[in-house]
């Protein structure tokens, strides 16, 4: 399953990171759970071997076995769960599925760059197929949530044209769990959860040398 046969009688030491977290996947199979933890499998690892990584989950998934995991990766987690729950500050803040984690911001999003994000923002509240509520203002981003981003940028560039407002770009892109995250987290740093997050990482890393 998790292609370490060739290296199989290789001290586990000389184990690239990759292998390593391989075959910790294939020690908790030993007992043939049919519930599987796994702490961030692919924290740190490479595109290449995340990727292999992901493919060997999929299986066990297809395998009946059910996988509760923790990461940090947005894409991971939208790739290989059912179901998701957002934890912000040690509490979960909403549980649902992908789809509809990603629905609560509507169906397309909107990035404008501007020195004016709020002005244009208060120029566009009564723009139709808008939704003004789940706008986002940060670091001279202005992000809209619309239903159709053709008819939206007709009236943002009329109403900012009429405002004086210069737009510097536009991005248009379905919503992301990472949006989702930020939307309902907030954008803030986190020094001190980032900090302990470090010292359990250094720790993690210890125990499995």
């Amino acid at each position: 399953l998790v292609e370490l046969t060739a290296r199989q009688n290789d001290l586990v030491r000389k184990y690239s990171g990759g292998m390593r977290r391989r075959l910790e996947i294939a020690r908790s199979l030993l007992h043939t759970p049919q519930v599987l933890f796994l702490d961030e499998p692919t924290l740190g690892l490479d595109p290449q071997t995340r990727d292999h990584i992901w493919v060997y989950l999929e299986k066990l998934k297809q395998q009946g076995i059910t996988t509760i995991l923790t990461t940090h990766y947005m894409d991971e987690a939208d790739r290989l769960c059912d179901r998701i729950a957002l934890i912000d500050f040690g509490k979960i803040s909403m549980v649902d599925t992908p789809r509809r984690l990603k629905l609560r911001l509507g169906e397309n999003l909107i990035t404008l760059m501007t020195d004016a994000p709020q002005p244009l923002l208060d120029l566009l509240k009564d723009m139709p197929g808008g939704n003004h509520a789940a706008a986002q203002v940060h670091d001279g981003r202005l992000v809209l949530t619309v239903d159709s981003p053709e008819r939206a940028l007709s009236e943002i560039f009329r109403q900012a044209t009429a405002g004086g407002i210069a737009i510097k770009s536009v991005n248009i892109h379905q919503p992301t769990l990472n949006d989702v995250f930020l939307k309902f987290t907030g954008r803030e740093l986190r020094d001190e959860v980032g900090g302990q997050g470090d010292r359990n990482y250094a720790q993690m890393m210890r125990n499995r040398k």
